[in-house]
C-alpha cells in the first residue's frame, strides 16, 4: 500500500480539477484501484504502489499541460487517460506556443498540434496555402483565427470567407426560404468560427459593413479580390473550372488558404475535383504552400481519430481489392488472347 500528497501550486485548481471534478474523475475512473481525495490544494492518492505512481504521473502531466496551455480541456484530459501522448503532438512552450489571435473573452487560440503549426508557418511565408487533411484536424478554425488576427493588425481590410454550395445528397430547390437562407447551412462552420472570435455585435457590424464577408463561391465570379484575407473552404468540392475562377480573383494583396478533404468529394461521379486538379499542377510554385494534417491532429471527440484510420484503412484495402480485381481481369485476358491464337496457329 503505498500514499502520496502532493501540493498543486501555480495552476487554477477548478482549471485543473474541472467543473463539479469532471476532470479529476476521469483520472478516478481510469484509476479504480487508487483512491484519490482533495483538500484544497492537497491532493492525496493511495493505492498499490505502481497504479499510486502511474496516477501521479499521469496527473503531474495535467498540470504541466494547464501551465504550459493555460488551459486543460477534458477531451486531452480523455486522451490522456486513454494512453495518448499529448506531449508529442502538442506544442511546447516558448515561439512555437505563440497565441494566434484572443478570442471572445480573452480566450487564447493557439495552433494545438505541429501540422496546425506548420499551416500558421506556411501562411505567413506563402500568399496561397493549400491546407489538406480530415474533418476535425482544425484547418477551418486555425485558416479563421489567421484571418481574424490579419484584420485587427491592419494587414488586410477585410476577411472573405467562402464554399462551394453543394448538396450531400440534398436539393438546394427544396429547402425553405430565399438564397441566403438556403446556403447558410453549407457556411455554418465559417460562422462558428467567427463568433469563437469576435463579439456578436462587432460581429453583426463587421458584416453589415462588409468587412466580414461570408459567400457561396458563385458569388466571387467577376470580381478582384484585393486587400482581403480569403479562406476557400470545402474546396474538394470544387471543379476546375470554379477553382481556377477563383484562384485567378486573387488581388496583389490578398492572402488565401484553401481548405480540402480528398476523401470526402460530395461531387457527382463523373466530375473531376478541381483541388485535385490544382494540386497536380500548382503546388511547387513558387508562393503557393501546401501543408498536409492527418488524423493526429484531430481535435475532437477522440474516437474521431480513431474512425478516420478505420475509413482510411477501409479505402485503402478497398483499393487494394479493386487493383487485384484489375490484375486478374488482365491476366484472363491475355489467357484468352493467347489460347486463341495457340488455336488459330494448330488451324
Amino acid at each position: 500500500m503505498s500514499e502520496i500528497i502532493l501540493t498543486i501550486d501555480g495552476v487554477d485548481l477548478v482549471e485543473l480539477y474541472g467543473e463539479k471534478n469532471n476532470k479529476l474523475n476521469i483520472l478516478r475512473k481510469a484509476y479504480p484501484d487508487v483512491t484519490i481525495t482533495s483538500r484544497g490544494n492537497n491532493l492525496k492518492l493511495s493505492g498499490e504502489k505502481k497504479l499510486t505512481q502511474t496516477a501521479k504521473s499521469k496527473l503531474e502531466m495535467m498540470v504541466r499541460m494547464l501551465k504550459e496551455h493555460k488551459e486543460l480541456t477534458t477531451q486531452t484530459v480523455e486522451d490522456l487517460m486513454a494512453g495518448g501522448r499529448p506531449f508529442e503532438t502538442k506544442l511546447g512552450t516558448g515561439e512555437s506556443n505563440t497565441t494566434i489571435v484572443h478570442g471572445k473573452g480573452g480566450k487564447p487560440i493557439k495552433a494545438k498540434t505541429r501540422n496546425q503549426k506548420t499551416l500558421v508557418e506556411s501562411s505567413e511565408a506563402n500568399d496561397i496555402v493549400f491546407a489538406m487533411g480530415p474533418a476535425g484536424t482544425g484547418k477551418t478554425y486555425i485558416s479563421v483565427a489567421l484571418a481574424v488576427r490579419a484584420l485587427r493588425n491592419r494587414i488586410v481590410k477585410r476577411i472573405i470567407l467562402t464554399r462551394p454550395a453543394v448538396e450531400a445528397g440534398e436539393n438546394l430547390g427544396f429547402l425553405p426560404g430565399d438564397l441566403k437562407d438556403k446556403v447558410d447551412p453549407y457556411l455554418r462552420p465559417l460562422y462558428d468560427a467567427l463568433n469563437d472570435m469576435i463579439p456578436a455585435e462587432k460581429l453583426a457590424k463587421f458584416m453589415a459593413e462588409m468587412t466580414i464577408e461570408v459567400a457561396p463561391l458563385a458569388f466571387m465570379r467577376g470580381r478582384t479580390l484585393d486587400n482581403a484575407f480569403i479562406i476557400l473552404d470545402e474546396a474538394q468540392n470544387t471543379t476546375p473550372q470554379q477553382l481556377k475562377m477563383f484562384l485567378t480573383r486573387i488581388g496583389p494583396s490578398a492572402k488565401t488558404i484553401i481548405n480540402g478533404d480528398l476523401s470526402q468529394i460530395d461531387l457527382p461521379r463523373n466530375q473531376i475535383s478541381g483541388l485535385h486538379q490544382a494540386l497536380d499542377i500548382l503546388t511547387g510554385i513558387d508562393g503557393i504552400g501546401l501543408v498536409e494534417l492527418s488524423a493526429e491532429d484531430v481535435v475532437r471527440h477522440r474516437l474521431v481519430k480513431s474512425i478516420i484510420k478505420a475509413y482510411n484503412k477501409s479505402n485503402e484495402e478497398y483499393q487494394k481489392r479493386k487493383e487485384e480485381e484489375r490484375e486478374r481481369k488482365r491476366a484472363e485476358r491475355e489467357n484468352r488472347r493467347h489460347d486463341k491464337n495457340e488455336s488459330q496457329n494448330e488451324n
